[in-house]
């Protein structure tokens, strides 16, 4: 020990840690670590310090999952999302699923009814063509089930070892009906919070596949368009205050997120957060908590108080919300705080997280 003391201190032979990397992203660095694509504290730094200042525009400052835009005399909902999942297949879906499930459930969670979408691929020089093919085909099915039709396109390529087989960047539109406001900004105290289903699945899949592990039993993605569900929900109960698909960051990005729009307190129950036994195994070896795991085919749901019930049973009565629950409300204590009490009695602060527990998941 006193001699690797006396190397320290005297700077011989000192080890250089500038190539070194923490899976617990620092925050006030100079470049850009893998937590800035994570959902998190750094991704919400990142846009606010970075892109909105340079972009600017009232629309981009409500920081929705889409943005819900005048037309024409129409009022449209417009999103893009890109994709680097790895690895491209997991049980479930893949790489192409992700991409079009993603951008019709942004779409989806402004009351929006996805119509179109444009879809860029990014490929590596060397990618077999099998893959791209099984990729297009994928992508191609998964908009036919969402209902949307691929209308544009474009394709560039990059050298060997500076890309990841292929990546994918999807855009798409539809149209929000008159009456609908779904916006984060809307929250009320008072509000019940619902979930429409079990949590984790999408991303301990895509995990379990990436890095071999087995847990005795397959877990499965949730990746699943949403559009169907949602217009479901509005049938029945047509002034829904907020939507959100809780991926990057899991339910407590969503909430997080939620609250300091709207600058309300959100209390969660612990025990009523619908979480899979095998999910909850999976994190437990890990050390991961399956609040902060993405999820692709799942939404949270701000309702009035006095149309939970009704919104509970249009969610249950589809095959996506068959697992629906009540998890929380909104209240105007804790503005801006995520908290959740525990099966023991007591509260615990759910914080935004600062960057993703598993990166490369969509």
């Amino acid at each position: 020990m006193a001699d690797i003391v006396d190397t320290l201190a005297t700077g011989a032979d000192r080890p250089d840690f500038s190539g070194f990397s923490c899976p617990a992203p620092l925050r006030g660095g100079e470049r850009v670590v893998m937590g800035h694509g994570g959902g998190g504290m750094l991704s919400a730094e990142l846009v606010r310090d970075v892109f909105a200042p340079a972009f600017g525009g009232e629309h981009l400052a409500k920081l929705g999952d889409s943005a819900v835009l005048s037309l024409g005399g129409a009022r449209i909902a417009f999103s893009t999302d890109t994709f680097v999942v790895r690895p491209l297949f997991f049980p479930g879906g893949s790489i192409g699923d992700l991409a079009v499930n993603g951008t019709v459930n942004d779409l989806a969670m402004s009351g929006a009814v996805p119509a179109y979408l444009a879809c860029g691929f990014v490929l590596e020089e060397g990618v077999e063509l099998d893959t791209v093919h099984r990729v297009a085909e994928a992508l191609g099915a998964a908009a036919r089930r969402a209902g949307v039709e691929v209308v544009t396109g474009d394709t560039k390529v990059v050298e060997s070892g500076h890309g990841d087989g292929v990546y994918l960047n999807t855009s798409g539109v539809g149209l929000v009906a008159p009456g609908v406001d779904i916006r984060p900004q809307r929250a009320r105290p008072g509000d019940v919070v619902i979930v429409s289903g079990a949590l984790g699945e999408h991303g301990v899949a895509v995990m379990s596949m990436r890095e071999g592990l087995e847990f005795g039993v397959e877990i499965v993605s949730d990746c699943a368009p949403l559009g169907d569900l949602v217009r479901a929900l509005l049938a029945a109960v047509p002034d829904v205050h907020v939507l959100r698909d809780p991926t990057r960051g899991g339910l407590a990005a969503a909430l997080n997120e939620i609250a300091v729009a709207a600058g309300v307190g959100v209390t969660v129950d612990e025990r009523a957060v619908p979480v899979p036994a095998e999910v909850a195994n999976a994190c437990a070896i890990l050390g991961l908590d399956p609040w902060y795991v993405a999820n692709e085919g799942k939404l949270v749901a701000f309702v009035p108080r006095e149309h939970a019930d009704a919104a509970l049973a249009a969610l249950r009565a589809h095959p996506l919300g068959a697992q629906a629950a009540v998890i929380g409300e909104c209240t105007d204590q804790h503005p801006g705080m995520v908290v959740a009490r525990t099966g023991l009695g007591g509260t615990r602060v759910v914080d935004l997280p600062l960057g993703e527990q598993l990166p490369r998941i969509c």
